[in-house]
């Protein structure tokens, strides 16, 4: 192993902040890692972190040969990255990270299209709902709901995230049609949940063609991290749903399913489904494969079209 490569592996165990995590991301032996890093002080003849059972940090020496490490990286990037775009024909490995709902609808279809598209093209695909560190886990591409927060990225909105309260006619025979957001929120919902984020709230207009918003509680016998467990729920008659139209398959018809509260409005965000990637990943392969995926999804999005009348709803 050479001093670049190590030099590579001291910059994760710094943007991780553990030799643990590094180690997890490269799939090698934490001790293993632990070894190249002191490999590489000796070489080098300087100590780089200071170690303790609580946490890391970077010496002097390491603090300057942290930035130099991280041209390095952005030096050899841009010559893997100038080497692809000579290719006669795409090729190479596209690390993707995307929402869970929206991976394995999306996502999965958009692979599946482009490696028959360029058999020469590897991809690692990652579907979970947390936001990814996409610089400190290689990734090169991120989908998710919702704008980047981070100012090094790129966030290209590839469509709107449009999203509708929706329940099955069976809830609705059970529980008759309600015309209010205050007759709904008492009624059994089916609530999303992962990790810190639970949404237990719907937020619409105080009345129908109101642009003042109103926060109701909303509570149900289910709560769950996985947008098709709560389809499966909403086409038995469980709850209702506020749900993002991108997570659904096919019309709504189709599923047994009614929209609700049409006439009211939700509020104004600047959701959609975003492609986030880091400034100094602009290649031609992130290019192709954003493509796909627009290709894909249509314009406007075809998920507009599983709720019959949609655009005259929500307004």
């Amino acid at each position: 192993m050479g001093m670049s490569t190590r030099l590579d592996l001291f910059l994760d165990v710094v943007i991780q902040g553990s030799f643990a995590k590094a180690a997890g991301i490269r799939n090698i032996d934490r001790s293993a890692l632990s070894k190249q890093i002191k490999v590489l002080e000796d070489d080098l003849g300087v100590r780089l972190l200071n170690r303790s059972t609580r946490a890391l940090s970077l010496t002097d020496a390491g603090k300057e040969i942290y930035k130099q490490a991280e041209s390095m990286r952005e030096l050899l990037a841009n010559t893997q990255r100038l080497a692809e775009s000579y290719h006669s024909t795409p090729k190479g490995l596209l690390r993707i990270t995307s929402s869970t709902s929206f991976g394995k609808i999306y996502i999965q279809r958009a692979i599946n299209i482009f490696m028959a598209k360029y058999p020469d093209i590897h991809i690692k695909l990652v579907l979970e709902d947390r936001r990814a560190d996409i610089i400190g886990e290689h990734f090169d591409i991120a989908f998710r709901i919702g704008p980047s927060r981070d100012s090094n990225m790129i966030a290209r909105k590839i469509a709107n995230s449009s999203s509708a309260l929706l329940a099955s006619k069976e809830f609705i025979k059970k529980y008759g049609m309600p015309e209010t957001p205050e007759a709904l929120a008492k009624l059994p919902a089916l609530i999303y949940s992962s990790g810190d984020a639970i949404f237990n709230k719907l937020i619409i207009s105080e009345s129908p063609g109101s642009d003042v918003m109103r926060t109701h509680n909303i509570s149900g016998r289910l709560e769950v991290n996985e947008a098709s467990v709560i389809l499966n729920a909403l086409e038995a008659g469980i709850g209702f749903s506020h749900r993002g139209l991108f997570t659904l398959e096919k019309n709504i018809k189709e599923m047994g399913l009614v929209p609700l509260l049409t006439n009211y409005k939700f509020p104004e965000t600047n959701w959609g489904i975003y492609a986030v990637y880091p400034h100094r990943n602009q290649t031609p392969l992130i290019k192709l494969f954003i493509e796909t995926v627009q290709e894909l999804i249509g314009t406007p999005p075809v998920w507009d079209n599983y709720i019959d009348g949609y655009d005259k709803m929500y307004i």
